[in-house]
C-alpha cells in the first residue's frame, strides 16, 4: 500500500524518519544475516514506487520483502503491507520515534527496526 499523509505535519515527520528507518532496517538485516543460514541480496524495483526488494534464499526456498514497506511498518502506526490493502490510506506517524525536540529517537527507532527484522527471520520456514 502506498502511504497517504493526512496533512503536511505527517509528511514532515515522515521525511524526518524514513532515511533513519532505512539505515536501521538495512543494518539489522545485515546483523541477522551474519548469524543465519539464509543468503540475502537486494534487487531494484520500480513499482509501486522505486525501492529495493530484500531477497532471502536458502537452498531452493526464496522469500522477498519490500524494504520500503518494512520502513513504513516501523514509521507508521497503521500501515498495512501491499498484499493486504493495495489502495492508499492515510497513515499515522508513530510519534514515539520522535523526541521532544522533534528529532529522531534513534534508540527507539533501532529497537523497533530490530524487532521487525527479528520477526521476519523468526517466521522463515
Amino acid at each position: 500500500m502506498k502511504p497517504k499523509f493526512k496533512d503536511s505535519v505527517a509528511w514532515q515527520q515522515a521525511e524526518i524518519l524514513m532515511q533513519p528507518a532505512l539505515i536501521r532496517v538495512l543494518d539489522n538485516i545485515r546483523k541477522q544475516l551474519e548469524d543465519s543460514s539464509w543468503e540475502g541480496s537486494y534487487e531494484d524495483v520500480q513499482t509501486p514506487f522505486p525501492g529495493y526488494l530484500l531477497c532471502l534464499k536458502q537452498g531452493e526456498v526464496e522469500h522477498q520483502f519490500n524494504v520500503w514497506e518494512l520502513c513504513f511498518e516501523i514509521c507508521f502506526q497503521n500501515y498495512s503491507p501491499t498484499h493486504a490493502a493495495p489502495e492508499s490510506r492515510d497513515v499515522e506517524i508513530d510519534s514515539s520515534l520522535i523526541d521532544e525536540e522533534g528529532e529522531v529517537d534513534w534508540n527507539r527507532l533501532d529497537e523497533k527496526a530490530k524487532q521487525l527484522v527479528q520477526e521476519i527471520f523468526a517466521n522463515l520456514p
